[in-house]
């Protein structure tokens, strides 16, 4: 499993122009083979940084991903409105129960 950690920080102006093409990034993605989660959020201490979390089945699917036309759009938009930094992690992840926690408890 590959799973992604990204960042993107910019300024109010930008964010809202980037945030309006969230929408249709997430819906599509979700669709694509290999694709278990797909999701944006903001900061709440920050509302102008807009973090991706992703988690693929293998690195294939995320390959795939970047060539996708609706990932193509985004990276156009991204061009439009350019952030001031961005920072992205890829992990190859097993998944894992922790120990000494109850996940049922917050069912």
């Amino acid at each position: 499993m590959i799973i992604v950690n990204a960042k993107l920080e910019t300024n109010s102006s930008n964010i809202s122009k980037i945030k309006s093409e969230v929408e249709l990034i997430e819906k599509e993605t979700l669709l694509e083979e290999g694709c278990q989660d797909y999701a944006f959020s903001v900061e709440l201490n920050n509302p102008n940084v807009i973090r991706i979390t992703e988690k693929w089945d293998n690195q294939k699917a995320l390959e795939a991903h970047f060539t996708t036309p609706h990932m193509i759009r985004f990276q156009s938009v991204l061009s439009d409105n350019p952030v001031d930094k961005i920072t992205a992690f890829f992990y190859e992840a097993k998944e894992v129960s922790p120990q000494g926690l109850d996940m049922e408890a917050f069912e």
